[in-house]
């Protein structure tokens, strides 16, 4: 049987999501009590990577298994092992040919950016901290021009593995809450640190920086010296992964 979870943790404690070798990762945690619960050696597969300290709501891993145990049950045996920080919200089976990186998707990033002259110590590890005041209706400007089919170059790490850094935006946008900005973004897919890159890049259109107009043109230069710094890990959450029909 092939189940998928739906995962929400917060990765402060974490290396990432995928497994690696210099420091425990979210997929190490969800492969040793599903291994230990079923007594089985299980390794899960998952359908975005995140990378230290990123958390996420609705991340979502894919295993095989050998039993009995209806799908939807999953979710509350394998909670009741896992640590505080990592939650399944939700389990069901799927058809073995159900890959979770393989398959038409829609994904929504948020991140959290806290502007305000004081640190709040209880945000400290799910926002950016901006002490000087930005002007989001202005980063709201520049980040509708991410919306569409565009060559994210500008907006990818450097030595970025990809065959190719073209990606579609379905929507983006900043909205603020009292000191609280957020930026979301809805793709197909997106590229290494591209959300943080993007943010980090928002930012200094907010501060005054750069014009709106200045995110068109980072997109058509193609070039990571184009954009602006890579914001910190803290602040982005995964917030859903939709499949299509």
């Amino acid at each position: 049987m092939r189940v998928m979870l739906t995962v929400s943790y917060d990765g402060t404690n974490y290396c990432g999501s995928q497994v690696q070798e210099n420091g425990i990762t979210i997929e190490e945690v969800l492969n040793r009590e599903l291994s230990r619960f079923f007594d089985q050696n299980i390794k899960v597969s998952g359908a975005s990577r995140t990378d230290s300290g990123v958390h996420a709501i609705g991340a979502v891993f894919v295993f095989d298994v050998e039993t009995k145990m209806p799908a939807e049950k999953i979710s509350y045996a394998l909670n009741v092992s896992l640590p505080d920080d990592i939650v399944v919200i939700h389990s069901k089976e799927v058809s073995s040919d159900f890959h979770p990186r393989f398959q038409k998707t829609s994904k929504t990033y948020e991140y959290f950016i806290l502007n305000s002259d004081f640190p709040n110590p209880l945000l400290r590890n799910y926002t950016y901290h901006y002490r000087k005041f930005l002007d989001d209706k202005k980063m709201n400007e520049a980040a509708k021009f991410l919306i569409g089919e565009h060559d994210f170059t500008s907006f990818a790490a450097i030595g970025s593995q990809t065959n190719t850094f073209v990606r579609e935006i379905f929507d983006a946008g900043v909205r603020r809450d009292g000191d609280l900005i957020v930026f979301y973004i809805t793709g197909a897919g997106f590229l290494y640190n591209m959300v943080r890159i993007i943010v980090g890049t928002l930012v200094e259109v907010g501060n005054g920086k750069r014009k709106p107009s200045e995110m068109k043109e980072i997109l058509e230069k193609k070039d990571r010296s184009a954009a602006g710094p890579t914001a910190p890990a803290q602040g982005l959450v995964l917030r859903e992964i939709t499949y299509k029909e």
